[in-house]
């Protein structure tokens, strides 16, 4: 490795950049990657067991639904477009919804044709979307098509019916009494309508209980709320206020936060359209390496349980009066006392306007730390606001160990699961699976054969969000409709139309909450009725703010006798995954096939550890672990990670599921087998080489832009400056990289008309993937599945890189989003044999996909490697009524072409048509936005017509901070970048 760095070219700003161990290291098995384009066998087809694996994936890839999927709901739903009167074939539809996860709602505006949804995208109106989306928001429409959910009701394995069942829960209702022996569990809601349902259960049977549940959970923010402030409250950050943010454990720009407003917030503030601009800075000490880590102006590695010590350590730092605080171990070295004396002296120095936060996983007493950090900061009421929680601020632990005590006991006679998957994904020594064998009756509403659903005896089929009517409150109280777009494909009911059923009543989600709201509107009920199914919110439900102040002295005291001192040992730290989230969506192939941001790992799951520890367990990327902790032992294969914290181990949750779809059935490996109540989000653990290895496959080094002869990585692919220095010396970017390549063939006059061009601000992108997933989503572009992406074919036209500079210890990471360059001299057309890439007038490089021969010349030729070559016919044989998820804008691909970025040149063209029906003469600026333009919550893509010195892109490139990739080839790029900025504080630069 020392050798590697020594010959390795630096950068302009003296950094050298790595992707991955290997090519740090330089080893043999990077080089053969390095040198070939196209892996051993790139042509042969697939036969036995490989090949129905992959016609499983396909499939599933590609949205199964039946000739249903035509069908529209009986009921009146709101387009968000105008004037339309009657419906128009061909013509897309947009409706205004909210989708849930983990009681946070996300404003949705989805793309429907001909009566099926096929795109999602943010809306602009919803205060926790602000127009943009996540990867699994985009995901959501692949799962309404999924050829696995539940397609029937059942009892005990036999088909059965919703007659049937609501016949049998008359007669089981008539026996409950007051119902002691009745217990409903779901996920955690933030529905009124399902909250007016569950008080109406409630006093029908006043002595059911109701208990809620997240697998991803994030009551200790509440509860630490009621430790500080004898309340539980929802705190909501105001990144866009801050100048310095301080996040202890938690990646709030990534998947510790339930909706993209943090990452909306917090890029705000990041952006750079002069040399004199100042931007925030953030401070990051975590175990893992997450996206925040990666944002991060200074990052600590800390082991997870370490944190209390760290608040501790910081509170004394600042000075926090009330009480003299005994600091605890576990922050004692030189680098970590460094690091809070600049913190504190940063934080000090901008009172009222910094935030200190910490993760879900860390336990309430030190976000009762952190809340009173933040109030003797000066930071409550202006960078930190608390309002009143949407969902039951109970410990949902506490409830499900009280729920399997009273099961267990034979209290519980009547058991309902509403929804999510409890024998999944509740902790381990709870060991629901035998437990919930001991109820007499049990009924599971789940949207696929899950875990759960295997386990009761009623199984019904729970309709998707697009589905069903529903409503929703945003984490600050606003109230959205939840709208569908599709008639329930396999007549699928919601929580809330089972809990009225339930309650003893009836009717439709629609007519349960339509009643519920213009009850409250009066005379202008009808008016509000509609305002509020075209806008997606309804105005005046956000709730007011709390006036919350803590007793300093009183809560130093509990916090001090509640926060644990640090250990010595080796720790085990769960995280939600980029794939599968928690498990749901584990039957989901496009987030499957999504590289996870850092690890770059797909279809899988690792043990992630840092280089020391893996040293001190014996392990290499591969080698299975054998994870001990509170009586439960899982295994899982170990992966070094750069930059993690020494003595921790963190797993992705959701992997491994033994109930579940085609997708992900037995895909990874479950760490929730691990997860107790005592160690629920983090435990002591003891770990050993199982002496087994195990394959996992990453793109890490797919499609590496390096040296011809070094193999090393090129010097002007990622460009980063402190903002200082760019400040100082803007030109230092623009440094001569040598004479240029000279033209190839003569050039086109793009001086006139559209010119389409796109900027990529590296200084805001997250590398969340929303942009990847979105592509897929809009581009048709398929699956191929793990052994097809271990031979280097996967198909996505945006390739998430992520380079690391520094040390392996104290690595730093850059994300850079790369697909077709849009070349005004493109490499590869020149050398195409049939002219099947060509360019247009407006500068886009086209494929001709019906010429395309596949001789794959232009992919040998294109020096940034963004080519896909279609190896397999992915789309063979699939019937009509099985492709109802594709865009019918977009042309489906047939094997033995080529296939790329190419500007969604379908939404141009549908731009254009609008402009011409209007009679405008100009496609304005910004009514042409590409998918990963529109999801992007980073608001890091821009893309326009260069032409018009008015446009968003055009201003950016003129920027100094524009740069191009490999500019001495000369390829004149229509993409460009505009350079990452790290704002260091000078104490520890």
């Amino acid at each position: 490795m020392n050798d590697f760095i020594k010959i390795n070219p630096t950068s302009l700003t003296g950094k050298k950049y790595w992707r991955s161990l290997d090519q740090l290291a330089d080893t043999p098995q990077f080089r053969e990657w390095a040198e070939r384009e196209f892996q051993d066998g790139a042509s042969e087809m697939l036969s036995g067991g490989s090949r129905r694996t992959l016609l499983k994936l396909m499939a599933a890839g590609f949205g199964l639904a039946g000739l249903t999927a035509c069908r529209r709901p009986v009921e009146h739903i709101l387009p968000m477009s105008k004037g339309i009167e009657g419906y128009v074939h061909g013509v897309p539809v947009h409706y205004a919804t909210v989708a849930s996860v983990g009681g946070a709602a996300v404003g949705l505006i989805v793309k429907s044709f001909d009566g099926r949804p096929i795109k999602v995208e943010g809306n602009p109106r919803h205060p926790y979307s602000l127009g943009a989306t996540s990867a699994h928001t985009q995901a959501l429409v692949l799962d309404v098509y999924d050829p696995d959910r539940v397609k029937s009701v059942s009892q005990k394995g036999k088909k059965s019916s919703w007659d049937q069942f609501n016949a049998w829960w008359k007669q089981q209702a008539a026996g409950l009494g007051d119902g002691s022996g009745l217990r409903i569990l779901s996920e955690r809601s933030n529905s009124p309508a399902v909250a007016a349902q569950k008080a109406e259960i409630l006093k029908k049977y006043p002595k059911a209980q109701w208990v809620e549940y997240n697998s991803v959970s994030t009551d200790e923010s509440r509860l630490g709320a009621q430790m500080a402030f004898g309340q539980p409250l929802e705190a909501h950050y105001q990144y866009d206020k801050a100048d310095v943010v301080f996040a202890l454990d938690f990646d709030f720009l990534g998947l510790d936060s339930l909706t993209v407003q943090p990452t909306k917030l917090y890029s705000s503030r990041r952006k750079v359209e002069d040399p004199k601009a100042e931007i925030n800075r953030l401070y990051v000490a975590e175990s893992n390496f997450s996206i925040t880590g990666a944002m991060a102006d200074h990052r600590l590695r800390l082991k997870s349980s370490d944190a209390g010590a760290f608040a501790l350590a910081l509170a004394k730092e600042l000075n926090i009066s009330g009480t003299e605080l005994k600091v605890l171990g576990g922050s004692d070295s030189d680098k970590t006392k460094k690091f809070i004396a600049s913190l504190a002296k940063d934080l000090a120095a901008k009172k009222g306007k910094s935030i200190v936060v910490a993760g879900p996983r860390q336990p309430a007493a030190v976000h009762a730390l952190v809340a009173l950090i933040n109030q003797a900061l000066g930071n409550t009421g202006q960078t930190v606001v608390y309002t009143k929680p949407v969902v039951d601020p109970a410990s949902s632990l506490d409830a499900v160990k009280q729920l399997s005590a009273d099961i267990n006991s034979g209290v519980v006679k009547t058991l309902f699961v509403l929804g999510g998957n409890p024998v999944y994904s509740l902790p381990a020594d709870l060991a629901f699976a035998d437990a919930i064998k001991k109820v007499p009756a049990t009924v599971s509403l789940t949207a696929d054969e899950n875990e759960t659903w295997a386990s009761t005896e009623w199984q019904l089929p729970e309709s998707h969000p697009f589905e069903a009517w529903g409503d929703a409150r945003a984490l600050d109280g606003t109230a959205s409709i939840q709208q569908p777009l599709i008639e329930p494909l396999y007549g699928g009911k919601s929580v809330l139309e089972l809990a009225a059923a339930i309650a003893g009543g009836e009717g439709k989600g629609y007519d349960i909450v339509k009643k519920s709201w213009t009850a409250q509107w009066g005379a202008d009920a009808a008016k509000k009725w509609n305002q509020a199914l075209h806008d997606g919110v309804i105005e005046g439900t956000k709730q007011a703010p709390v006036d919350a102040k803590a007793e300093a002295g009183k809560v130093l005291a509990a916090v001090q006798a509640a926060i644990k001192p640090a250990s010595s040992g080796l720790e085990v730290v769960f995280y939600p995954s980029a794939g599968p989230y928690d498990g749901r969506f584990a039957n989901n192939a496009w987030l499957q096939e999504a590289p996870d941001p850092m690890t770059k790992v797909v279809w899988d799951n690792a043990a992630l550890v840092s280089g020391k520890t893996a040293l001190q367990l014996g392990v290499e990327n591969g080698d299975l672990l054998t994870l001990s902790s509170n009586g439960k032992e899982i295994k899982m294969p170990a992966m070094i990670m750069p930059g993690h914290a020494d003595d921790s181990i963190s797993v992705a949750l959701g992997y491994g599921r033994s109930s579940c779809g085609r997708v992900g059935q037995n895909v990874g490996h479950r760490a929730e087998g691990l997860r107790t109540l005592a160690g629920f989000h983090m435990a002591a653990v003891q770990a050993r080489k199982a002496g087994e290895n195990y394959q996992l496959v990453t793109t890490q080094e797919h499609h590496t832009l390096e040296e011809p002869i070094t193999h090393l990585m090129r010097t002007d692919i990622v460009k980063e400056l402190p903002i200082e220095e760019y400040a100082k010396e803007p030109g230092v970017l623009h440094e001569e990289h040598g004479e240029p390549v000279q033209d190839m063939f003569a050039g086109w006059d793009y001086s006139k008309g559209y010119q389409w061009g796109m900027s990529i601000d590296l200084n805001a992108c997250t590398g969340c993937n929303a942009c990847l997933v979105a592509c897929v989503a809009e581009n048709n572009i398929p699956v191929v599945g793990k052994d097809q992406i271990n031979r280097g074919r996967e198909m996505h036209w945006i390739r998430m890189d992520r380079y690391f500079t520094g040390s392996m210890e104290d690595a730093q990471a850059v994300m850079q989003p790369m697909a077709c360059q849009q070349c005004e001299k493109a490499p590869c057309e020149s050398v195409c044999p049939v002219a099947a890439t060509v360019h247009s007038p407006e500068g886009i490089n086209e494929m001709a996909y019906n010429r395309c021969v596949g001789t794959r010349y232009c992919s040998n030729n294109c020096p940034y490697k963004v080519r896909r070559f279609n190896f397999l016919n992915w789309n063979k044989d699939v019937p009509e009524s099985r492709k109802m998820v594709f865009n019918p804008n977009v042309t489906v691909r047939m094997r033995g072409i080529m296939e790329k970025c190419n500007y969604c040149v379908q939404r141009i063209e549908g731009a254009r048509i609008q402009s011409q029906t209007e009679n405008r003469r100009q496609i304005k600026d910004l009514e042409v936005l590409t998918a990963c333009q529109q999801v992007c919550p980073a608001d890091a893509i821009v893309f326009g017509n260069i032409n018009d010195p008015e446009s968003r892109v055009a201003k950016a490139k003129k920027q100094p901070r524009n740069y191009i990739v490999i500019e001495e080839l000369n390829t004149k790029p229509r993409t460009t970048y505009l350079a990452k900025m790290r704002n260091p504080n000078p104490e520890l630069a």
